[in-house]
């Protein structure tokens, strides 16, 4: 196996357009793992570390622009504020040590159904930048997985960045498990208010081949909420929107649990996160509950 360690963003563009079948490590939280048991076996490995251009993160006209290799502590610690949802995501991911190492482009580039750091950016309508020597796109996020374990890349391209609007109203994120941490999630939600633009965002983790939004339910919550923020959010809404949730998700039976159960986390995760962004929405305001 060739090990491969460029020092800037150019020389790993190059790297992977000479070595398209690298795997690119970073955190090597999960190449790491696939590797120990002999799961994959790449020609190549493309190592990232050193690239200093994959470890920033900076605004950019109305978005902030991080950088694939930044881990999730930074994520927590720098940018909480600004993406509450993606932060409360990454307070999910394994221990400690996993979260000072892990990358939210290595949980991109693995498209696992049960990547923490998906729903949030489902919800917060996030893009991933991409590159290859040939030049750049710009990927939506819900495009992005494309199947279990697949996505859009083309051989010669790396994650470059992640592309999110900072939010602009509550987020909230919920994970279940077979234990209170360090766990591969059963199901997880994603929920996000725009208040400015009247609408809703979702995000659905470890419950269809690849991450999912409820488009139905989004829809149906912006049309019903009153955004003015001084009206009790009613039981009936919150169930229904919880059964629309419930509903666009397409699980499996697995070892961690059954497809049944799964929807109605789904439905349960889904009226709670509600409940919990719209308190916020909100907050300070005698009229609502």
């Amino acid at each position: 196996m060739e090990f491969l360690r460029p020092a800037s963003w150019r020389e790993a563009l190059e790297a992977k357009a000479a070595h398209p079948d690298a795997t690119p490590i970073a955190g090597g939280t999960d190449v790491m793992v696939e590797l120990n048991f002999d799961r994959a076996r790449p020609g190549a490995l493309l190592d990232l570390t050193a690239v200093p251009e994959a470890a920033e993160w900076a605004p950019d006209g109305s978005e902030l622009r991080i950088g694939a290799g930044v881990p999730y502590t930074r994520l927590i610690d720098e940018l909480g504020t600004h993406l509450p949802g993606l932060a409360m995501a990454s307070r999910t991911v394994g221990s400690p040590q996993i979260r000072n190492r892990g990358t939210l482009g290595g949980n991109l580039g693995s498209a696992s159904p049960a990547g923490d750091g998906h729903p949030p950016l489902l919800a917060s309508g996030a893009s991933i930048e991409v590159e290859s020597v040939r030049g750049s796109r710009v990927i939506p996020a819900e495009e992005f997985c494309t199947a279990p374990k697949r996505n859009a890349l083309e051989p010669d391209e790396l994650i470059a960045a992640v592309r999110i609007a900072p939010a602009s109203g509550p987020q909230q994120f919920s994970k279940i498990g077979p234990r209170n941490a360090m766990v591969i999630a059963v199901c997880t939600f994603a929920i996000a208010l725009h208040p400015d633009e009247q609408r809703v965002g979702t995000g659905i983790g470890s419950a269809a081949p690849t991450p999912i939004r409820a488009r139905e339910a989004e829809e149906f919550l912006a049309a019903e909420l009153d955004w003015s923020g001084r009206g009790v959010l009613p039981d009936s809404v919150a169930k229904r929107f919880g059964e629309l949730v419930a509903q666009v998700a397409t699980p499996i039976d697995d070892v961690r649990g059954s497809a049944v159960y799964r929807r109605h986390a789904l439905s349960v995760m889904a009226r709670r996160t509600l409940g919990w962004a719209w308190h916020e929405h909100c907050s300070g305001r005698q009229e609502c509950a």
